[in-house]
């Protein structure tokens, strides 16, 4: 009953944001709530902090995970309070918005690249592989390249089924951007982007829906947010990163990639970093809400509860969640820049946060 309950709210948000309908203004602030839509690659962690907010505020706050194109969209029509999005906006995608955006991120993920072996635990894939792997030139789970790798595993003579995101992804921007770094061939004829042609595969809706498809289906590869593979108990490979080392994805691997330097408006991959213990595909997610929030029919309390919820989720309280269901929460420095940008949005010109 809960999932069809989720699912009706999301199937509930989409239908708004494909409707370019207007958000009612609260009346009084006991009437707040608060709507958000976007991706499902950090909504874990997003359900139990809306949770916990209700508990500790009283404050309902709806989220639907319809990917980061659909938050993207939402935003865009102005029927969510903000989108949520694991790809951040370009220069030439903000300007096709009405008004600025600014980006708040909210904790790191990592991209898994889990299968269906059973019997197989454990896997090491380089990168050279994985990219011909998605390219449909290795179609084999007992390909010599893999085998070279995994030595004293014994790899089943089974086709590799390839799952891929469907819908405008923020996991699949965060995986091709990986992979364009990683492959001239991936970069040239495929690319970067939240939708792609795929070579070959099957694509399934949504991180739910690809982990559902690669645990259904017996010789599946696919990518997902780690926290799926965690949930759906999905085995998944050891990635090699750009000094050559076989990583799994953990916090302390995942926040690795985090530890350089970063832009003033969080924008910023981090996916193939040098340093030498980050697991390669990790990444920010973040939250995305106009920079003045008076607009359309919007009343000042809705945008300061708006603003009082995004503060609280990047607090020391909120980030203590992310390690529980699977996360990492934000370095300290990123903390403090996601801060300097919650203290620019404004109402009728006048800040909000104090």
């Amino acid at each position: 009953m809960k999932k069809l309950l989720v699912f009706l709210m999301a199937v509930a948000i989409f239908a708004a944001c494909q409707n370019n309908k207007k958000k009612s203004a609260a009346k009084d602030s006991k009437d707040i709530s608060i709507t958000a839509a976007g991706a499902t690659f950090p909504m874990p962690f997003y359900n139990q902090l809306i949770a916990d907010y209700a508990k500790k505020t009283g404050l309902q706050v709806t989220y639907g995970g319809i990917g980061s194109g659909g938050g993207i969209r939402c935003l865009k029509d102005k029927v969510v309070d903000f989108g949520a999005t694991d790809a951040f906006l370009t220069d030439e995608q903000a300007a096709e918005l009405t008004a600025p955006v600014v980006h708040i991120p909210t904790c790191l993920g990592a991209v898994v690249l889990a299968y269906n072996l059973p019997g197989i635990a454990s896997l090491k894939l380089k990168n050279e592989v994985l990219a011909q792997i998605f390219m449909g030139e290795i179609k084999k789970w007992n390909d010599e390249q893999i085998k070279a790798d995994n030595p004293g595993v014994n790899l089943p003579d089974l086709d590799i089924s390839v799952i891929y995101r469907s819908d405008g992804s923020g996991t699949t921007q965060i995986f091709s951007d990986y992979m364009s770094k990683i492959s001239e061939k991936w970069a040239k004829d495929i690319g970067v982007g939240k939708s792609l042609q795929w070579p070959i595969g099957m694509g399934a809706k949504g991180n739910p829906g690809v982990a559902g498809t690669i645990k259904q289906t017996e010789g599946a590869f696919g990518y997902i947010g780690s926290e799926y593979a965690f949930a759906q108990k999905l085995p998944y490979v050891l990635l090699q990163n750009k000094a050559g080392n076989f990583i799994e994805p953990s916090v302390k691997s995942v926040s690795a990639a985090a530890m350089g330097e970063i832009p003033a408006d969080t924008r910023v991959m981090l996916t193939n970093s040098d340093a030498p213990d980050a697991y390669p595909i990790s990444a920010f997610t973040w939250i995305i809400l106009y920079k003045e929030q008076s607009y359309g029919d919007r009343s000042q309390q809705q945008a300061e509860e708006t603003v009082k919820f995004l503060d609280w989720l990047i607090s020391a309280d909120a980030q203590a969640v992310a390690q529980k269901v699977d996360y990492a929460p934000l370095p300290s420095k990123t903390v403090e820049l996601a801060k300097t940008i919650l203290k620019s949005i404004t109402y009728n010109g006048d800040p909000i946060l104090k």
